[in-house]
């Protein structure tokens, strides 16, 4: 579903919070695709690289140059950095001939037929082995042959290709990173390093593909093996209800709309909605005395989500059950001081108001739309927590006291009561199978996007159980 975005703007001094050093792949792949959800292309970024990379080459002043690419966007930067050295020396590339290229490196391949640069493909060791005076010859070598996904060790003809580079006398520089057993002498690395003594070089990406969540957050999600039962899509337990009695519900629902298997409701009051399993507290209100049935509830629970409706007079039963919890979400009533924490993994998801219950000194600023002033109380209050927090507002922020995202799905028709629930559902959901900072990214950007689609169909007549049919579709369902 297409649905129209109006993004509040990220004051510029978000960059304060950009982060530095080595960065993986999955978190690369992450922000290669929300760069392009912000208009930058693929090809672009690789046009970027290509020349980056050529500018490298032109330092050693060579007079033959061999570029290595293999069949990834790793060895289409190489064959866009061949066009930017067709003259004034001899270029040449030498690349893999068998198997499905990426659509950016059949691209580039295409284009390098037009230029003035020999080429050399390759399917076996016999091949390259023709191709030995190349490797001689070469004052340069460029490593294009095996990108960041990679994994395990190189296979033939790969494998001889490496062997031949490194016994040539050539310079060698690798693109993004070396080859698995490749020697490198200078390793440009875009955007971010992903070894150690790689050069940073820029290649254009916005800083909000980074700072910011988006699409690109979603393949960080595991794939689902189709052998998989019942039960290995987690199984969630919300303590909740009592006071306010749909909110453990909303949050329920949520839960199971973001990939849960199983979610329980442990509350005082009933309400019949089938996909949901009731465990049933007597009385009206959760206290103290249920604790021990909630224990060994949460025990049996891959995560729990506690806070949901339980108004003022639970918090004793909180801070009772919260040791035994492995990993959990605090929301609403729960967000009170002493502050409950989990045994593994904790998201705290206050608004406003709640985190000035809970956050001591780090106080936010006066400006509710200062993102940045936000960030800055939030992140230390996470580092001392030992914990993420999942800060709701015009511009979520999501620290977990090192790192800062920032989110800026939804519309202002959210305020309406029952959306911080789907959300609290949604991120116990995800903290089955994610870290507790990358759930929290996730379920805030998911849940702002469900919001912004309902908000384009009913404006401010929305509910907060409309959001919870439309988390699937932008959580599970890939769009073109």
């Amino acid at each position: 579903m297409k649905c129209s975005i109006m993004r509040p703007d990220l004051s510029p001094c978000a960059e304060e919070f950009a982060e530095t050093g080595l960065i993986s792949h999955e978190r690369m792949r992450a922000i290669d695709m929300n760069a392009r959800v912000l208009g930058v292309t693929g090809l672009q970024l690789m046009e970027s690289a290509g020349k980056a990379l050529a500018e490298a080459v032109l330092a050693f002043r060579p007079r033959a140059v061999l570029i290595l690419c293999g069949r990834g966007n790793n060895g289409g930067d190489g064959m866009a950095a061949a066009r930017y050295l067709q003259r004034g020396m001899d270029t040449a590339v030498c690349y893999l001939d068998y198997g499905d290229r990426s659509p950016s490196c059949v691209h580039q391949l295409a284009a390098l037929r037009g230029s003035r640069v020999a080429l050399y493909p390759f399917v076996s060791t016999d091949d390259l082995r023709t191709f030995a005076s190349l490797f001689t010859r070469a004052d340069v070598i460029v490593d294009a042959l095996l990108g960041t996904g990679m994994s395990g060790a190189p296979r033939e003809p790969v494998a001889t290709c490496i062997a031949m580079a490194n016994a040539s006398p050539a310079k060698i520089i690798a693109a993004d990173l070396p080859s698995p057993g490749m020697r490198a002498d200078r390793i440009c690395a875009f955007h971010r390093p992903k070894v150690e003594g790689s050069e940073i070089i820029d290649i254009g990406i916005p800083i909000e593909a980074e700072l910011c969540t988006g699409p690109g957050d979603l393949t960080l999600l595991p794939a689902r093996k189709r052998t998989r039962h019942k039960g290995d899509g987690g199984e969630v337990l919300i303590i909740g209800g009592g006071p306010y009695q749909g909110a453990p519900y909303l949050a329920g629902l949520g839960a199971l709309r973001a990939g849960a298997d199983i979610v329980r409701i442990a509350s005082p009051v009933f309400e019949p909605v089938p996909d949901l399993i009731y465990e049933r507290l007597f009385g009206d209100r959760i206290g103290e005395e249920h604790s021990e049935r909630l224990i060994a509830l949460a025990e049996h629970a891959d995560v729990v989500v506690c806070g949901n409706g339980l108004g003022l007079e639970s918090h004793g039963a909180v801070l009772a059950v919260a040791p035994y919890c492995k990993k959990v979400v605090f929301d609403a009533d729960a967000l009170r001081l002493p502050l409950p924490k989990a045994a593994q993994e904790t998201v705290y998801t206050p608004h406003a108001g709640e985190f000035a219950r809970i956050a001591g000194k780090h106080q936010l600023p006066g400006d509710a739309a200062d993102a940045c002033g936000r960030a800055r109380a939030a992140k230390p209050a996470a580092k001392e927590l030992g914990a993420t927090i999942l800060l709701k507002g015009p511009v979520d922020v999501v620290t977990d006291g090192a790192r800062v995202r920032f989110n800026r799905t939804g519309d202002p028709a959210m305020s309406v009561g029952g959306t911080g629930d789907v959300l609290a559902g949604v991120t116990g959901a995800l903290l089955c199978h994610l870290p507790a900072f990358e759930a929290a990214c996730i379920a805030a950007f998911v849940t702002g996007r469900a919001g912004e689609c309902v908000a384009e169909a009913r404006g401010e007549g929305m509910l907060a159980s409309d959001i919870v049919d439309h988390i699937p579709e932008i959580l599970f369902v890939r769009h073109t």
